[in-house]
């Protein structure tokens, strides 16, 4: 197969983080260079600095120059920020403010995550088998918008004691915008889309659930329900199985998709992508920031036991959404699958009393399974 032109080699950002961060990101790297050498692609990578990393280093966690690197590239790559080092640190520089800036900055305006239970993964799940069996959600979460970014936001001290507010504001075009995207998404899926909100109580998702009503009419094919976010936090655990793509606001999708993340039975194996409306390297594609869902784990960082599944996933969606390439993505996917399947598995998935796999054992046998693959 024939090598890209290096003049139009893709470009990914490399964001490694705190904790963990690091040690993952290698490993979705291997499996990005492992895609290089089964399928002839060729990716320009640049490492720069995030979070805690960047607090540490320019004393923010967050530069224009590495906004600046991102709006020049594909793609992103991030690992994970934060940790109790900086938990004296002022709010307005809290590593998790990094990421909040570049989400912002970016127009990084819709949130992927992917929610399914590898048959294999199914005994590992604590709920029951017949439950998770069959699982494949798609979670689209604004991003941008919200109670998160809403002003003012701030705490003062009044003669009756401390204080504090957050503003939770959305305007019709961010709804729209999000909508959109998850109403084209339930249509090449299966077709059913589930909006969650809070309209019993909150102004913000009355005009939410009444501007997706508005939106349904454009996309007869997909069946829309509504959902309270109460209800939907039962329904992922008692019956998650029958929803396909799920639509929600900023903090709720934060919520729900760490509540889903337990039906794999490890939140180290869910991937997320982060999308700007801006175009990517390929066809249909759009720049996009990709990380797994976990946090930064410091207790366990530097010990070689962080799964990075999630992490080796994000990076298949990035050649997805970002590049374009179908095939790679795929392909990287079966071999997560199969690795796990065939009992390579990090400490938070092996069974008791089998013998764990290391970050960059798991890893190195993804890459090679992508590699044999190709090859035949």
């Amino acid at each position: 197969m024939p090598l890209q032109d290096e003049g139009v080699m893709p470009k990914i950002v490399l964001f490694p983080g705190d904790g963990v961060g690091p040690e993952v990101v290698a490993e979705a790297v291997k499996a990005l260079q492992a895609v290089e050498r089964a399928f002839g692609d060729r990716f320009a990578f640049e490492t720069l600095a995030i979070g805690g990393e960047a607090l540490d280093r320019y004393g923010v966690p967050l530069r224009p120059e590495e906004i600046a690197a991102c709006r020049r590239a594909d793609a992103a790559l991030l690992g994970a920020v934060g940790g109790p080092k900086w938990d004296r640190v002022e709010p307005p520089l809290r590593p998790e403010r990094g990421l909040l800036q570049i989400r912002q900055a970016l127009g990084l305006f819709a949130n992927l995550r992917p929610v399914s239970v590898m048959p294999a993964l199914v005994p590992e799940s604590p709920l029951k088998p017949e439950i998770v069996a069959g699982v494949d959600l798609l979670v689209v979460r604004e991003l941008t918008g919200g109670i998160y970014f809403g002003k003012p936001s701030r705490r003062w001290t009044s003669a009756r004691g401390r204080a504090a507010v957050d503003t939770l504001r959305y305007r019709e075009d961010e709804i729209a915008r999000v909508g959109r995207l998850a109403f084209g998404l339930a249509r090449a899926r299966r077709g059913r889309l589930a909006s969650v909100d809070k309209s019993n109580v909150l102004q913000s998702s009355r005009l939410w659930r009444e501007i997706m009503d508005e939106l349904s009419a454009g996309y007869p094919e997909v069946e829309l329900e509504h959902v309270l976010v109460d209800a939907m936090a039962m329904h992922l655990i008692k019956s998650p199985a029958r929803f396909d793509v799920i639509v929600t606001e900023n903090m709720f999708g934060d919520i729900l998709t760490d509540e889903a993340s337990v039906l794999p039975g490890s939140i180290g194996v869910l991937p997320s992508a982060s999308l700007s409306a801006r175009g990517g390297a390929g066809e249909g594609t759009r720049f996009g920031l990709y990380e797994p869902i976990h946090g930064s784990a410091p207790d366990i960082a530097g010990e070689g036991k962080a799964n990075p599944a999630g992490t080796i996933l994000s990076a298949a969606m990035l050649l997805r959404w970002s590049l374009g390439k179908e095939e790679q993505a795929a392909a990287i996917e079966r071999a997560v699958a199969s690795v796990i399947a065939d009992g390579v598995r990090t400490a938070d998935l092996a069974p008791r009393g089998a013998a764990a796999a290391s970050t960059t054992a798991f890893g190195d046998e993804v890459a090679r399974r992508v590699v044999s693959e190709a090859n035949g």
